[in-house]
C-alpha cells in the first residue's frame, strides 16, 4: 500500500475499529481497516478482546509512519462497550468513524446447532453491532456528523456452500439494523452502510474454518472456495478495507442506508 495513495481521505477524522486484531498473521478485515484508514490520515483507536492479536496491526501501522491507539475490550459486554467510548473521549475527544468488524461463524443447521451456540452467534455478530452503535451515536449526535460501517457478510444474503444458520441469520439482521438505523438518525448527519464480504482469504480461513469444514485441509477448502467466485481470485482484509474507507469517506456523502458488496462477482451468480 503506497502512502501517497489518495492522502488524507480520513485526515483529521478519529476512527474507532473493533476486531482490529487478527487471529494470525496476514490481511485480517479489521488490521487492513486499521492499516489503510491510518494511512489515509485517521487517528485509529483500535478495539480488540485482547491485546496479543493486535500487535501485528501495530507494527504494520507504524511501518508506514503512523500510530495507533489500541484499547482491549468484549464488544458484547455492555459496560465494556461504555468504557470503550470513554476511553476514545478521553484520548480523542470525538469520534467520527465507527467500523463495527467483531464477527466469526459456528457451523451447524437448525436442527443440529445447540441454543447455546445460535445465542452465542447472535451476541457475537449482531449484539456486538447493537452495543457499539447504542454508545457511539450520541456521541455523534451531538457532534452533527458521523459514519458507521457494519461488516457484514454474503452468508447473510446467499447459501455459500456450509450450514452456518446462526451466523447467516446475525449477518442478515446487521444488513437490516443499519438500514433502519441510516434512516433513522441521517436527520442527524449520520451516515451508516455495510460492507458484505464474500469469501476472502483472511487468516481465519487457516485459523478456524478449514478444522469447520474439510477436516483441516486447506487446500481442499480454498478450492472450494474459489470454484464460487467468478473474478477467478479470492481478495483478502484489504479489499473489505477499501470499500469500508470509500464508504467513511466524505466520497460517499450522499450514501447511506446502503450495501457494498466485496465477494468477485459471487452472489450474482444465479448456481
Amino acid at each position: 500500500m503506497s502512502s501517497d495513495e489518495h492522502p488524507g481521505r480520513l485526515r483529521g477524522r478519529v476512527a474507532l475499529i473493533t476486531g482490529a486484531g487478527c487471529i494470525g498473521p496476514g490481511w485480517g478485515n479489521g488490521r487492513a481497516a486499521a492499516v489503510i484508514f491510518a494511512r489515509e490520515g485517521a487517528r485509529v483507536f483500535g478495539v480488540d478482546v485482547s491485546a496479543e492479536p493486535m500487535a501485528e496491526t501495530v507494527a504494520r501501522v507504524g511501518e508506514i509512519g503512523r500510530e495507533m491507539v489500541t484499547h482491549v475490550g468484549d464488544v458484547t459486554d455492555g459496560a465494556a462497550v461504555q468504557a470503550m467510548v470513554a476511553a476514545c473521549l478521553e484520548r480523542f475527544g470525538r469520534i467520527d468513524v465507527l467500523v463495527n468488524n467483531v464477527g466469526g461463524s459456528a457451523p451447524g443447521g437448525a436442527a443440529e446447532m445447540s441454543e447455546e451456540a445460535f445465542a452465542a452467534q447472535l451476541n457475537l455478530n449482531l449484539t456486538s453491532v447493537f452495543l457499539t452503535c447504542k454508545h457511539v451515536i450520541p456521541v455523534m449526535a451531538a457532534q452533527g456528523r458521523g459514519a458507521i460501517v457494519n461488516i457484514a457478510s454474503a452468508s447473510g444474503l446467499r447459501w455459500t456452500g456450509a450450514a452456518q444458520i446462526a451466523y447467516a441469520s446475525a449477518k442478515a439482521a446487521v444488513i437490516q439494523f443499519s438500514r433502519v438505523t441510516a434512516v433513522q438518525y441521517a436527520g442527524r448527519g449520520i451516515r451508516v452502510n455495510t460492507v458484505v464480504p464474500g469469501q476472502v482469504h483472511t487468516p481465519m480461513v487457516e485459523a478456524r474454518l478449514a478444522g469447520q469444514r474439510m477436516g483441516g485441509d486447506v487446500d481442499a477448502l480454498l478450492k472450494s472456495r474459489l470454484a464460487r467466485i467468478p473474478l477467478g481470485f479470492m481478495g483478502d482484509g484489504r479489499d473489505t478495507a477499501h470499500a469500508a474507507l470509500f464508504l467513511a469517506s466524505d466520497e460517499a456523502r450522499f450514501v447511506t442506508g446502503t450495501e457494498l458488496v466485496v465477494d468477485g462477482g459471487m452472489t450474482a451468480r444465479c448456481d
